[in-house]
């Protein structure tokens, strides 16, 4: 039997169902157009994904509910697997007595579509709740792994983390089902790493179970949160047949040889009983609709678009996160401070990439200890990005602050409090001309200063969106010196100065500062952040990798004392395994010992 699959990996909105609904029906109405038997939509692709509290409100839950029949009439000719929310009472496998406070949460579900009708519902079983996602505030686990027989075929559908266990829905529905194909939706937010143990543990999946794998991801940037796409077809030995674009919405074809049921069987895997397996049922559902081929239909030549490397993967996550909370947001236009340093060169460029030159202002504010490299690499950095560079020096300003102040500052001397004045009178420009011409504010501030401090609270934080917040300054030289020298097709060429290549980095607040006087060496710096930060590794077990210890000590009380800046930082992109934000939680009133 063959067998034609379509799977979208759309690019969701959160909350905009009328918006969402209307793409899932254009893709619907592609997918049929191509002759797919089978149509495939993300994880929490009607309402898009993480609506967070928005599901605490039942008009919400209410307004989704009613999409439902739209979508359903877009299904004559095809079956659909669309992925919403659905309240307890519109599951049909749930007894009907008065629900527990537990059981009055909603599920995160996938819809079962199929020539114009609704034919059943797939519940998620395994609620993820650590880093970035708090499913279990939301959602009531399912207990059921049905699967649907489309004709002589049998298809198991589970949604993202039911995938990742090994014991999980995909492999009762396999084993004790005799699925042929598993089809896994999802919203599977990137980080570096994540694209590759995503594919080697859908392939486990795949030769444990001897079924096929459908893995259709979520793209997109929300808040942030970036989804890669990336989506794949497995076939029973794990061996990829097809992949998805990355960071692009794709529609995904693939043609599938589906064995017999009596293949099935006779290899030890189950019939469809609607037994339990662990307090687990596997009903089988009739679809009661079997699709119709054209004998003379050619086959589709499958896609394999080529995976990409780390620095590419990064760069362009940074790149469609940007576009689409700028998008997302309603705002055209972009304001960037150009210091004529690394990183904001590098957000400039980023931003550039997102939304055109056309949409980004560069503004340099000059003080007295802007040198004249500084000034020079700015300009000619928004020569070579075709950007607006506004500039508007602040010396005059800086000079009527001190004047104001003499007199309460009388007998103090000069210290970080003149310094930070200025990157707050930068600051206070940089959200005048925001909130005079409506364009968003883009900070400059990468993950290594924003873990330490070494940021000013309302001065170069102050800002809508935090590009490079989750990029450690080690990995802002390699992502520039990778753009400088990207001679691929899917960015223009583009030149960071090699000035600002290789200057050491300064906040130039005061003579002859370069950021080593305060921190140390980027490289040893990213190293212990890294341990400390993402891998949570005590202050002897950073000691013991070779790290002198009170530099050791002094970086973790930096961390420690600067969680109230980064409350009040704003949202950025996250990029690594554990972003400073949702994914690392720590009290600002805190006397545990740093790094006990």
């Amino acid at each position: 039997m063959t067998f034609r699959l379509a799977m979208v990996q759309m690019n969701a909105v959160v909350g905009d169902l009328e918006g969402n609904v209307r793409a899932i029906c254009r893709w619907i109405r592609e997918a049929r157009k191509a002759k797919a038997d089978v149509v495939v939509f993300p994880e929490l692709a009607v309402c898009g994904y993480p609506p967070e509290d928005l599901l605490l409100m039942p008009k919400f839950l209410l307004d989704i509910s009613r999409m439902r029949n739209r979508i359903a009439k877009a299904t004559t000719g095809i079956m659909a697997v669309v992925g919403s929310v659905v309240e307890p009472g519109h599951l049909a496998h749930r007894p009907i007595r008065e629900p527990l406070p537990e059981e009055r949460k909603p599920f995160n579900a996938a819809w079962v579509l199929a020539n114009g009708r609704m034919k059943g519902t797939y519940a998620k079983c395994k609620l993820p709740n650590y880093g970035v996602f708090d499913e279990e505030r939301y959602f009531q686990p399912g207990n059921t792994s049905p699967v649907y027989c489309l004709g002589s075929l049998r298809i198991g559908i589970n949604i993202c983390e039911d995938i990742w266990f090994a014991d999980g829905p995909a492999s009762i529905q396999a084993t004790h089902g005799g699925a042929h194909l598993i089809l896994n939706i999802n919203a599977s937010p990137y980080h570096v790493g994540k694209t590759q143990s995503r594919e080697d543990m859908l392939a486990v999946r795949a030769k444990d179970n001897d079924v096929i794998v459908s893995y259709t991801n979520m793209v997109g940037g929300q808040d942030e949160l970036v989804f890669d796409g990336n989506s794949l077809v497995l076939d029973s030995t794990g061996l990829v047949l097809a992949r998805a674009k990355a960071f692009e919405e794709d529609l995904l074809l693939t043609d599938l040889r589906i064995p017999s049921i009596r293949k099935r069987i006779s290899k030890g895997f189950g019939t469809v009983t609607g037994t339990k397996v662990d307090d687990v049922r596997v009903p089988g559902i009739r679809i009661g609709w079997t699709p119709t081929r054209p004998k003379s239909l050619a086959p589709c030549a499958p896609t394999m678009t080529p995976a990409i490397e780390e620095s590419e993967e990064i760069y362009r996550a940074l790149v469609l996160g940007v576009r689409d909370y700028v998008r997302k947001n309603v705002f055209s236009k972009v304001l960037v401070g150009i210091s004529g340093g690394i990183d904001s060169a590098l957000t400039a460029v980023i931003a550039r990439d997102a939304l055109g030159a056309s949409n980004v202002m560069g503004v340099t504010m000059p003080s007295p200890y802007t040198s004249q490299e500084s000034r020079r690499d700015s300009r000619q950095l928004g020569k070579n990005l075709g950007i607006r560079l506004l500039n508007l020096s602040i010396a005059k300003m800086f000079k009527v602050f001190l004047r104001l102040l003499r007199k309460p500052f009388q007998g103090c001397q000069a210290d970080t409090t003149e310094e930070n004045l200025q990157a707050r009178i930068r600051g206070t420009l940089l959200m005048a001309l925001s909130n005079k011409f409506g364009y968003l504010v883009l900070t400059t501030g990468n993950k290594s200063e924003m873990s330490v401090g070494y940021a000013t609270l309302y001065g170069d934080m102050a800002g809508g969106f935090a590009v490079i917040k989750d990029v450690p300054k080690t990995k802002v030289y390699q992502l520039s010196r990778w753009r400088t020298e990207y001679r691929g097709s899917f960015f223009e060429r583009v030149t960071i100065p090699e000035s600002i290549q290789v200057r050491a980095p300064s906040a130039e607040l005061k003579p002859d500062q370069i950021d080593q006087d305060t921190l140390p060496p980027y490289p040893v710096l990213d190293a212990i952040l890294q341990a400390y930060v993402e891998d949570n590794y005590s202050r002897s077990r950073i000691v013991k990798m070779g790290y002198d210890a009170h530099v050791v000590r002094t970086v973790m009380g930096m961390v420690d004392h600067s969680e109230y800046k980064r409350r009040q930082a704003p949202v950025g992109i996250k990029i690594t395994p554990r972003a400073l934000g949702k994914d690392r939680r720590m009290p600002i009133t805190n006397r545990y010992p740093s790094g006990a």
